[in-house]
């Protein structure tokens, strides 16, 4: 028993010891480390727990797909989580949850103290005065509202560098006298009085991008409409009554979009508060004054005060803001933008609108064909009826004399044929008889 058997093989100590580990960190409930031998021939630890691991790729699969826009235009594409939108935003988290696929049929434009979210169709954005987040930009729908923000960005850049450069020419021509006072001179710049501040020329693009897509599908559905409606007024067949009731609820869908989006425009224009909201330049601008007066530089002279501002923001008057018109409430600007887009979104309602009141007289005029055939059958059922009722007089005096009671007439020649004949007309005179009466009636028609 003592001797060692030549084909076993025994662990070794070190080995043992590592699997006593492995074994003990699994009772544990740790996750398996990996280990590996130190130049002291001591175990490392050289993993991380699975735990950890678990927590960081959790995290990750949180991210979602993002471009960020600045002012001159400039974009960038990047992941990044909710929390961090929320942060970089200062956004409430139910803010973010409108952008999410549940909210992804409501249409809604909210106004907070640094952004505005924007949930309009497929387009999802969050609007700060320096920048816009949009979410999933890669999206095939949303690609016209990228494409169209980025040359608008950029068109207004190149405007706005021009005008400045002009408005400092004139500056320096013309805005001294020759004894050195400052001489106030108008404004001129057409290209500067019309422009919008940052966050409601994203808001134009946005509001123009999804009126034109809801226009176009309108017109898509005209287009389709249209025949299959005067077809289904020629021939009412089981086909054509289906294409009709797909027809409808493409249409009833497609209302309810475009009611959606023009609700929370008239919304906005019923409250004056929340267009004051949205002016996010203004207050942004109000800020950096107030920072400004709190550290020191109150002593800024008016006419200096009004033009940095002229450079800071995109104000449709930014070129002749001061500090005397930062805390006006003057909601124009914004309230003739809404006022364009709410009147071509009740346009485009008022087409589907027209389509559905075609759908209800083609149905109304289908049902009166119908009526009328109806009426056709039931007419056709009665001269049946009157028919029947006047064969059967005649049958009833056939079978009284097949019951063979003794009669006379049984015992006559000659006088099969004219009391068949006989019976027949007298039947033919009861049918026409009745036929009249309810002619009389109107039970039937001429």
């Amino acid at each position: 028993m003592g001797k060692t058997n030549p084909f076993s093989f025994r662990r070794s100590s070190s080995g043992g010891t590592t699997t006593r580990r492995r074994k003990t960190a699994k009772k544990a409930g740790e996750s398996p480390l990996l280990l590996s031998p130190s130049p002291n021939n001591e175990v490392v630890s050289t993993a991380k727990p699975v735990a950890a691991v678990a927590k960081v790729k959790k995290k990750a699969g949180g991210a979602r797909l993002w471009m960020r826009f600045d002012r001159s235009g400039e974009s960038e594409v990047f992941e990044c989580d909710k929390t961090t939108i929320i942060k970089r935003a200062g956004i409430p988290a139910r803010d973010l949850r409108i952008l999410g696929p549940v909210f992804s049929n409501s249409s809604n434009i909210l106004a907070r103290e640094r952004a505005m979210v924007v949930n309009l169709e497929y387009i999802k954005a969050i609007v700060t005065a320096e920048e816009v987040l949009l979410l999933d930009p890669l999206r095939q729908e949303v690609l016209p509202f990228v494409d169209q923000l980025r040359q608008q960005l950029s068109h207004k850049t190149n405007s706005s560098i021009s005008g400045n450069r002009q408005l400092a020419l004139r500056d320096a021509e013309s805005n001294l006298s020759a004894s050195g006072r400052w001489v106030p001179v108008p404004e001129t710049s057409e290209g500067l009085q019309a422009e919008l501040p940052f966050e409601f020329q994203v808001l134009e693009v946005a509001l123009e991008v999804v009126c034109t897509y809801l226009d176009s599908s309108v017109a898509d559905l005209e287009r389709d409409a249209y025949p299959v409606l005067d077809e289904l007024a020629k021939n009412v067949s089981t086909k054509n009554l289906e294409r009709v009731r797909s027809l409808k609820s493409n249409l009833t869908r497609l209302l309810a979009r475009v009611q959606k989006v023009r609700d929370e425009l008239e919304h906005l224009l019923d409250d004056d508060e929340d267009m004051t909201q949205l002016y996010l330049t203004r207050k942004w601008l109000q800020n950096q004054q107030s920072e400004g007066l709190a550290g020191g530089v109150g002593s800024i002279s008016f006419n200096n005060g009004g033009h940095h501002l002229r450079r800071l923001s995109s104000v449709k008057s930014g070129s002749m803001m001061t500090s005397a018109n930062l805390y006006d409430d003057d909601v124009e600007d914004l309230e003739m933008l809404l006022e364009a887009y709410f009147m071509q979104l009740d346009g485009t309602r008022n087409k589907i609108l027209s389509v559905r009141e075609y759908i209800d007289d083609t149905e109304d005029y289908v049902n009166i064909q119908l009526d009328n055939q109806r009426n056709e059958l039931i007419q056709l059922q009665l001269t049946l009826t009157i028919a029947s009722f006047a064969i059967a007089i005649e049958t009833l005096v056939a079978g009284l004399f097949g019951m063979n009671i003794p009669c006379d007439l049984y015992y006559r020649e000659g006088i099969f044929e004219p009391f068949v004949g006989a019976i027949t007309v007298a039947s033919i005179m009861l049918f026409l008889i009745v036929l009249g009466y309810a002619r009389w009636k109107k039970l039937l028609g001429s």
